[in-house]
């Protein structure tokens, strides 16, 4: 059976296929991770992603001009069906690196004087270039070995915030830069999993779901009750925390659910903002790390990646990489 945006889609309704980030996205962000942390298990950890993300935010608004992909990129991308600004692909400006440290001080500045946290984030912001360049490849390209899971979350917080800036930057100059792309599970403009999605509300995008890109925050369009992983339709199902612990009680929609597919044993979670407007994709997926493990734990697999919390083999990784005091 078709969906509604299926039969939309067909009946030439048109919407929005793509949502670049807006300025307020790590605001925003910064401001559910606050609400989620009240009472909860994660509590010091949100709240330091959320310092984390309101440095963010600050250094998002007056982050220097970088050099931006040109028409011809923009086509030839559009023409080979890759993303404009490929992880891997797009080699960052090395003010990257510069605004990384401008972030940490942030943090740092506003972190208590004998908060446990501080050491990491210290040891994240010595880092010397070549380390911290061979943390960040490792980060793009989807790499655990030899990355440094303590301080990964923060180098991520520097990619994210570049990356952000050059999607949104680029959607300014160019409307039409970001072209459709051959797999459509991964973000149009950096090919990044997405974290999660979200069915938004209000104007022409109500009702209708998008996934949230882990690097730039883009949101792309993506028909429900289909997996994010293969694509399929067959097989899907929908299990929420309220769900798992009252199997008796009756079927009712979460705010946050995650999206099964029996078919290739994949999952990802999924927020809904008719339940919760102040959903936020990054942070609602962050505080919900429980279903995460419930639902690995019955044999799913996850399609997709939060940078904020990141997991490894720290046995077969070599010890961290630090640069000179």
């Amino acid at each position: 059976m078709r969906t509604p945006e299926e039969i939309a889609l067909r009946a030439g309704v048109g919407f929005a296929r793509l949502l670049p980030p807006g300025r307020q996205v790590f605001a925003e962000r910064a401001l559910r991770l606050r609400q989620l942390a009240a009472g909860h298990a994660m509590r010091d950890y949100l709240l330091l992603m959320a310092l984390v993300c309101e440095a963010q935010h600050e250094r998002l608004q007056q982050h220097p001009a970088v050099p931006l992909p040109s028409t011809d990129q923009a086509d030839a991308a559009a023409h080979a069906g890759q993303p404009l600004l490929g992880a891997t692909t797009w080699a960052p400006d090395p003010v990257w690196q510069s605004e990384l440290r401008a972030l940490l001080d942030l943090v740092l500045q506003r972190l208590p004087a004998d908060s446990p946290a501080r050491a990491g984030v210290r040891a994240a912001r010595e880092l010397e270039d070549a380390a911290l360049q061979r943390q960040a490849e490792r980060l793009l390209a989807t790499i655990p070995l030899g990355l440094d899971l303590a301080t990964a979350p923060l180098i991520a917080a520097g990619l994210q915030l570049h990356w952000t800036h050059l999607a949104s930057a680029t959607a300014a100059a160019q409307p039409n830069a970001f072209g459709v792309t051959d797999d459509a599970t991964r973000c149009p403009c950096c090919g990044s999993l997405p974290t999660a999605s979200i069915t938004r509300i209000g104007g022409g995008q109500d009702g209708h779901r998008y996934l949230h890109c882990a690097l730039c925050s883009t949101q792309w369009h993506m028909v429900r009750v289909k997996c994010t992983h293969c694509q399929g339709t067959g097989g899907i199902h929908y299990q929420s925390l309220q769900a798992l612990a009252d199997s008796t009680g009756p079927a009712r929609r979460e705010a946050v659910q995650t999206e099964t597919c029996d078919s290739c044993g994949h999952y990802l979670k999924i927020v809904h903002m008719d339940k919760d407007p102040q959903v936020e994709p990054v942070a609602d997926d962050l505080a919900t790390l429980t279903l995460d493990l419930l639902v690995s734990d019955a044999g799913f697999e996850r399609h997709g990646t939060n940078l904020l919390l990141l997991f490894g083999d720290g046995d077969d990784a070599p010890p961290p990489e630090r640069g000179s005091a």
